[in-house]
């Protein structure tokens, strides 16, 4: 057998530097868990790799379904090695067809085309088409991600790491503008007769058109990708990429309080960029979500019930003048900051109407109300 010398060199070449991602996966221990819907902003040249201006590239974020700009990067590279072709049909499991939304609705036992996946990712962002390449790339989902997660270290997305193929919420996985940067760059940089694909704004599939969610590129001129990504706990994320002049730039935002503001937030950033002005760290911050973890700590401080913990409500003393269970109760409450009585899970009025009723047995627990942080189980939509 004949092999070509660059080829097999090239080859031996990569293999050396995934055993050197592996190595340094090992080391990668727990460091996403710190991951929080915080503001972050980056534009970059993609002529140079230069990041022109950026606010907080390096805070760890949740990446949401910026997550399936990684799943297709293997994808592309298994079209590029022959692994993969573009009409050959892949089977639908259970395990992919039962992946919350937004999906493509797969059912288990049918089979989509290596194509159409690639277009259900961008478009509709769906889940059900990510898990079945997945699958087929990597045996199944969870040997896949353990792939990207390889793959992210040869890019250098040495702050990253994904739980899923799809970005379904989970509290572990991590990334930054910054390595989201690489990655879009690397997408097109790597793989230029497939980077395309990211201007597609719909599709067909099986007689019912699917839209895309990237909204941005119906009104921002010269704009001709990437990804969308939504979870409660990432916020609104997006990279982008536009042509003006002849340049081209890549931008990304994370932690987004609403879709239309991280859209806005990214037109501005391009403009800034193109124009060679400075991102302004106030519009970054005005358009992301509020620091939950400040606001738990600013609660708990002004709480006087440490860490909303429950407190019994104190006793009478022996010799306090004589008064009715209903009245200590409440007065009792009156001295509590507002909260929830939890007596049978009652209102504070239900809960007195209780005692007057029933009369007091033990101690009322109180609950300081505070802030929600948002859950990292939250349902994906973009």
């Amino acid at each position: 057998m004949h092999v070509k010398i660059p080829r097999l060199t090239q080859s031996l070449r990569r293999l050396g530097r995934m055993a050197m991602a592996a190595l340094l996966m090992c080391g990668l221990g727990g460091f996403a868990g710190n991951a929080h819907a915080g503001h972050a902003a980056l534009v970059l040249d993609a002529s140079t790799g230069d990041v022109l201006s950026a606010v907080n590239p390096d805070e760890l974020n949740h990446p949401a379904s910026l997550t399936k700009m990684m799943t297709l990067y293997l994808t592309f590279q298994a079209l590029e090695n022959g692994q993969l072709t573009l009409d050959q049909q892949l089977p639908v499991s259970a395990w992919a067809a039962h992946k919350a939304p937004t999906k493509l609705g797969l059912r288990a036992g049918q089979t989509i085309s290596v194509q159409d996946c690639i277009l259900g990712m961008i478009t509709n962002s769906a889940n059900d088409a990510a898990t079945v390449v997945a699958e087929k790339l990597g045996g199944s989902e969870e040997h896949f991600v353990e792939m990207m997660n390889a793959e992210g270290l040869l890019l250098g997305m040495t702050h990253t790491r994904f739980g899923s193929a799809s970005g379904l919420p989970d509290p572990d996985d991590a990334t930054t503008a910054r390595d989201i940067g690489k990655l879009a760059m690397a997408l097109y940089r790597d793989f230029p007769r497939q980077a395309p694909y990211f201007a597609t704004r719909e599709f067909t599939f099986r007689g019912r058109l699917v839209r895309g969610h990237n909204r941005l590129m119906d009104r921002y001129p010269g704009m001709d990708g990437l990804k969308t990504g939504f979870t409660d706990a990432a916020g609104f994320n997006l990279a982008s990429t536009a042509v003006r002049d002849g340049q081209r730039l890549f931008g990304v935002v994370m932690g987004g309080r609403t879709s239309l503001a991280r859209d806005n937030l990214m037109a501005r950033l391009l403009d800034d960029g193109f124009e060679h002005r400075q991102i302004s760290p106030a519009l970054v911050a005005e358009a992301g979500m509020p620091d939950h973890r400040m606001t738990h700590r600013v609660l708990a401080a002004l709480s006087p019930i440490g860490n909303a913990e429950a407190s019994p409500v104190a006793r009478a003393a022996p010799h306090a003048k004589k008064m009715t269970a209903s009245r200590r109760h409440a007065r009792s409450l009156a001295s509590r900051p507002r909260g929830v009585c939890r007596k049978d899970g009652k209102s504070r009025g239900g809960c007195l109407r209780h005692e007057h009723a029933h009369g007091a047995k033990g101690a009322t627990k109180l609950a300081v109300r505070s802030g929600k942080k948002p859950s990292a189980t939250a349902t994906q939509r973009d």
